[in-house]
């Protein structure tokens, strides 16, 4: 698998950088802080992340204004952000597609989902916050703490030294191994200046997304570590109340971006796999052809949400019954596991209240 690098301009001329890999249908990575789309495609963090979402998907990435490969010397606002996620998606020629946003990547894509309601047809949001740290009614003592941040970014960013970048990976990565963490830091060196971060901290204290939250009109997931260091789970909790109809998962790990090696990272593409549709749907209809209307019937209930026990009383047959049909099911399908079946499922209209 290979990626092609493109370029856009964004409303008021900066030049955005966007990568293109996989193959079906269109999955958007919102900008969100510390991208570099080159860097992402050698990184033991991120590489994982890329081939896992290009299996089944067109997986479209960018690096936000500041960032990476996209313009240096850009002003920063969330209301740029928006506006160079809308440039992408247009300049990559899509319609429709799936958004992920991946902390404060969530805000901008819930800000586009309500702004593009017909573009948008899902959104899967991971360590998600609504409120930036100055919107959260932080006390006096909160907020010198945060300046002292900021001054630490401008004066030790890009320093050989990592120590000073050092606080923010092991806040991303709790649970990262060594070569993790230190490319964590290259990364974070790589995807911008000292000067331009300090400049996105600030814009992202202030993000208030709770408004546009309420007028959210497609399905939306949320996942949300338990344990995350970067953003509280409390946070990712109230972002998901304020969307109507929201799922909230909570993920049992303290890493704010999901490691390859962790069961949670797994969770997360079982997840996205049932939430999200792919091209499967032609596949399916012909497989489902082959089903007796036992197992069409246990594949509705499957494609449902319900486990084994619960098929089994509604239809009134034994639990052995309905695995012995499952087995079945999955053999006819081609596939291995209850995840991707109700995938296949729900892109062949099945599974739909």
């Amino acid at each position: 698998m290979g990626q092609q690098i493109r370029f856009c301009r964004s409303f008021d001329g900066t030049g955005i950088a966007y990568a293109i890999t996989g193959d079906g249908p269109a999955l958007v990575r919102a900008p969100h802080w510390l991208t570099h789309i080159e860097y992402e495609w050698r990184s033991p963090i991120w590489k994982p992340w890329i081939e896992a979402l290009s299996r089944r998907h067109t997986l479209v990435r960018m690096d936000g204004r500041g960032c990476g490969l996209s313009d240096r010397d850009a002003g920063i606002s969330f209301e740029a952000w928006v506006r160079d996620l809308e440039a992408v998606v247009d300049a990559a020629g899509l319609e429709r597609f799936a958004l992920l946003g991946h902390s404060q990547g969530s805000a901008i894509a819930v800000e586009f989902a309500v702004r593009h309601p017909g573009r948008v047809t899902h959104l899967v949001l991971l360590g998600a916050y609504a409120r930036g740290q100055m919107k959260r009614d932080p006390p006096a003592q909160r907020v010198a703490e945060l300046e002292a941040l900021l001054k630490l970014v401008e004066v030790g960013w890009g320093r050989d030294d990592p120590s000073y970048r050092q606080l923010f990976s092991t806040q991303f990565l709790p649970g990262g191994t060594p070569a993790q963490l230190q490319s964590m830091s290259e990364l974070q060196r790589e995807s911008a200046t000292p000067e331009m971060a300090v400049q996105i901290l600030r814009n992202m204290f202030r993000i208030d997304a709770r408004e546009s939250a309420r007028r959210v009109a497609c399905p939306a997931l949320f996942l949300h570590a338990r344990g995350d260091l970067r953003v509280p789970f409390e946070e990712g909790r109230l972002f998901a109340g304020l969307v109507p109809g929201a799922r909230f998962v909570p993920l049992e790990t303290d890493n704010h971006i999901l490691l390859p090696q962790e069961p949670e990272f797994r969770r997360f593409f079982e997840e996205l796999e049932a939430f999200v549709p792919s091209a499967s749907g032609a596949r399916g209809q012909k497989a489902f052809a082959s089903l007796t209307a036992r197992e069409a019937e246990v594949l509705e209930l499957v494609a449902q949400g319900l486990g084994n026990a619960r098929i089994a009383a509604g239809l009134g047959i034994s639990e052995k019954t309905v695995r012995n049909n499952v087995s079945r099911i999955f053999d006819k399908l081609g596939v291995e596991s209850r995840a991707q079946a109700i995938v296949l499922a729900r892109d062949g209209g099945l599974g739909k209240p």
